[in-house]
């Protein structure tokens, strides 16, 4: 997906989103989701992002659930433990490797407080360090959350080998959204 297609469909996403705050009230109730339903509190959501366009099509989903449902929305990011010089056998300095990751970090948390702003959606980034899958379900339960979405992934190794959200959706922790592009 390019970016113009990217920003083409945050911009319809925005326009729907609209169109439902502007809703009388009667009918916006039957527009809520039963996410969280029962527990007397906001829904917690919970979105793996990494910058990819999946992921990022997750987070529009998850921002417009967040909406609807008057839940909170929460973007996780994690980056693996191993130090990704080394697998490729390249000699660098741990501190250039830990200042482009809190970069990248940096980046993305910017980027995902200007779309969430964008669509009107209060966001908690957290940046976790470790395996994906582990990492957000760890986060998930620390956070009780009542909904974890993420990006279907679109690399043909994890075909193979199984994917962040093949994993996710194995487990039991809290329902699981794959968004599909």
């Amino acid at each position: 997906m390019t970016q113009r297609e990217a920003e083409a469909r945050a911009t319809r996403l925005r326009e729907t989103l609209e169109k439902i705050r502007h809703e009388d009230e009667s009918a916006s109730r039957s527009l809520e989701s039963s996410v969280g339903a029962g527990h007397g509190t906001p829904p917690v959501i919970v979105v793996g992002l990494d910058g990819s366009p999946t992921s990022w099509d997750a987070f529009s989903w998850a921002a417009g659930e967040a909406i609807r449902s008057n839940g909170r929305l929460v973007a996780v990011y994690v980056t693996p433990l191993v130090d990704p010089v080394a697998v490729y056998g390249e000699a660098a300095g741990y501190a250039a490797v830990e200042q482009a990751r809190d970069e990248v970090a940096s980046q993305l948390k910017n980027q995902a407080e200007e779309r969430a702003r964008d669509l009107g959606v209060h966001l908690r980034f957290v940046w976790e360090r470790g395996d994906a899958a582990p990492a957000i379900i760890r986060f998930a339960k620390s956070v009780r959350a009542d909904l974890i979405v993420v990006g279907q992934s679109a690399k043909i190794l994890h075909h193979l080998a199984g994917s962040l959200s093949r994993r996710l959706v194995s487990r039991h922790d809290a329902p699981v959204i794959v968004v599909v592009p």
